[in-house]
């Protein structure tokens, strides 16, 4: 009698069989969840900055316990999954394509999945370390309500070492690894879920250095400014699939140097 059980296949696994569809799927909706929030947060935030003062009751410092951390912290880490995942996916859906071909019984969705945690986790990471930068910040005084900088010299400051970074050799070493997924995953490629979870932490590595000076520039437009999360955002996944990123990067650097001057001398 022939045993039939493993031709039996459920809806769910044909669907994730589908990866690459399933793949694009989660990641339009991980990003469309995390612009929802921050367009919730952003409109809250205006109402309260929106809201008439008096002498007797001006806005001061916002007391840093832990759940107001931890709101902080959530903030930033999602952000950063609305920000930084779209600019991700050529090498995410490059990498279930490599996957679909190796010699590897796990599932394909499964490492798929297990790459994205990784990258993810990379960024959630930054987000606690930005989370500490502006409780600095505001501690000192240097952020206004809306977590916008106060200070033209410090704001200025941000500026021409965002663009100093934009030339530096270290920027142009992490965007070739962001620009050139094949030649990442040729170089890093390990099997199964595990190996997937430290390729998207090495690629989440390299995204970082590529990005971070940029994502500090939230403290000079606004860290909850809709419209400057948005034009980063752009500019991110531009620069790593235009052809010309190089070219973009230091014409950028050069711009943000000169504002930067201009807004300290100020």
């Amino acid at each position: 009698m022939v045993d039939r059980s493993a031709e039996k296949v459920t809806a769910l696994d044909k669907l994730l069989a589908r990866d690459r569809y399933v793949t694009m799927a989660s990641i339009f909706t991980l990003v469309l969840l995390s612009w929802a929030y921050l367009l919730s947060s952003a409109s809250s935030m205006s109402d309260m900055a929106a809201m008439p003062t008096t002498n007797a009751m001006q806005p001061v410092f916002i007391g840093w316990d832990i759940t107001y951390f931890t709101t902080m912290f959530l903030m930033w880490a999602i952000m950063m999954v609305g920000m930084m995942l779209p600019s991700a996916a050529p090498m995410i859906l490059l990498y279930g394509r490599v996957a679909r071909q190796k010699a590897d019984l796990t599932p394909v969705y499964k490492n798929l999945y297990s790459f994205m945690a990784g990258y993810l986790l990379i960024w959630t990471g930054f987000s606690l370390l930005a989370t500490i930068l502006q409780y600095g910040l505001e501690s000192w005084a240097l952020l206004s309500l809306m977590m916008v900088s106060k200070s033209t010299v410090f704001g200025g400051c941000l500026l021409i070492m965002a663009g100093l970074f934009q030339l530096s050799s270290l920027k142009n070493t992490c965007l070739n690894h962001c620009r050139m997924p094949g030649s990442f995953l040729a170089r890093y490629w390990r099997n199964g879920p595990n190996g997937a979870l430290m390729m998207g932490l090495h690629h989440g590595l390299y995204c970082v250095g590529c990005c971070w000076a940029l994502m500090l520039l939230l403290f000079v437009g606004g860290v909850m400014n809709l419209l400057w999360i948005l034009i980063l955002s752009l500019y991110v996944l531009l620069e790593k699939l235009l052809p010309f990123g190089k070219a973009l990067d230091r014409l950028t650097g050069l711009a943000l140097i000169g504002a930067g001057a201009y807004m300290a001398l100020a």
